[in-house]
C-alpha cells in the first residue's frame, strides 16, 4: 500500500491488502450471535467480545469490536484504525486482523490479549502487577510509541492522540501493544507534525493542557499523555480520582506541580551552593 498524507486519498478497507474481510455469519458464529457471555471489554464505540472463527479451532483467539449504532464514534473513525494498522506493524503495536462492514455493520478484530488492558491490571485485579512486569510494560509501551512517532521502516510518523492505559494491552508474556487508532494523524517525519487542530480530541486525566489551549497538535500531546501513564504504574492511582482533594485529584497536574517544585528547589541550592563555593574560594 502506498503512503501519503493526503487524508482524501486514504484507501477504503475494501482494499486493505493485509487485513481479512470477514462475513457477518463468521462474526455472528464467533461470538454466538453477540452474546453477553462473550463480552470482555466495553467503551464508547459499544462492546468488544472473545471469540473464535467457526472451523479454526486452531487459529487464533479474536477480540471483536462491534461499533454501537449510537456510539459517537463512528465509521470515519474504525476506518481510519484499519488504514492506521494496515500501515504500521510493529511487536508494541496491537495486531488488526480483520474487519467485517457487512449489513451497515461496522466490525473489527484483533488479536486477543489474555492479560487485558494496563487500565484494568492496575485498578480493577486483585493480582498486582510486579515491579519487573510494571519496568517491562512500560519498555514496551515507550518502543512502540516512538516506532509511531518516528516511523521506523516508513516515510511517515503517527500521533495516536489518545495514549492511556486502557489502550495499552497485555499479551500472555505481558508484553505491552498499543491499541485503538480511530483518533490518530499521519504525516511526515521529516515535519514536526505540528498543526492546528479545531477539534480537541483525547480523554481527560491525559490530556495535554498545551494541546487543550492552543489546539496545536504535536508530538508531545502523545510523550505527556504517555508520561500520566508512568506515574500510573509508579503509584498505581487513578489518572483522575475525584475522591481527592482538588489539588490532587488530576494525576498530571499533581506530578507536574511536584516537579516544578523540586526543580524549583533544586535550582535554589544550586545557587546557594555555588555562592558559598565562590566565598571560600
Amino acid at each position: 500500500m502506498s503512503s501519503t498524507t493526503d487524508e482524501s486519498s486514504k484507501s477504503s478497507p475494501s482494499s486493505s491488502s493485509l487485513c481479512r474481510h470477514f462475513s457477518l455469519e463468521e462474526i455472528q458464529s464467533a461470538t454466538k450471535d453477540f452474546s453477553d457471555e462473550l463480552v470482555i471489554g466495553k467503551g464508547g464505540f459499544g462492546k468488544v467480545y472473545k471469540g473464535q472463527i467457526s472451523g479454526e479451532e486452531s487459529g487464533p483467539v479474536l477480540a471483536i469490536k462491534r461499533l454501537d449504532c449510537e456510539s459517537n464514534q463512528g465509521a470515519d473513525e474504525s476506518e481510519a484504525e484499519i488504514v492506521m494498522l494496515s500501515k504500521l506493524r510493529h511487536y508494541h503495536l496491537v495486531s488488526l486482523i480483520g474487519y467485517c462492514d457487512d449489513n451497515k455493520e461496522m466490525i473489527l478484530v484483533y488479536e486477543y490479549m489474555p492479560n487485558g488492558t494496563l487500565f484494568d491490571q492496575l485498578h480493577k485485579d486483585d493480582t498486582p502487577l510486579s515491579w519487573v512486569q510494571r519496568l517491562k510494560i512500560a519498555l514496551g509501551a515507550a518502543r512502540g510509541l516512538d516506532y509511531l512517532h518516528t516511523g521506523v521502516g516508513t516515510q511517515h510518523g503517527v500521533i495516536h492522540r489518545d495514549v492511556k492505559s486502557s489502550n495499552i494491552l497485555l499479551d500472555g508474556n505481558w508484553a505491552a501493544m498499543i491499541s485503538d487508532f480511530g483518533l490518530s494523524k499521519i504525516g511526515p517525519t521529516n515535519q514536526p507534525i505540528s498543526y492546528v487542530d479545531a477539534s480537541v480530541k483525547g480523554t481527560f486525566g491525559y490530556l495535554d493542557p498545551e494541546y487543550f489551549y492552543t489546539r496545536k497538535l504535536t508530538r508531545k500531546t502523545d510523550v505527556y499523555a504517555f508520561g500520566v501513564v508512568l506515574f500510573e504504574l509508579l503509584s498505581g492511582r487513578l489518572p483522575v480520582d475525584e475522591r481527592l482533594e482538588e489539588e490532587q485529584c488530576s494525576l498530571g497536574d499533581h506530578y507536574t506541580k511536584m516537579f516544578k517544585t523540586v526543580r524549583s528547589d533544586c535550582l535554589s541550592l544550586s545557587t546557594w551552593c555555588s555562592k558559598r563555593t565562590a566565598f571560600y574560594d
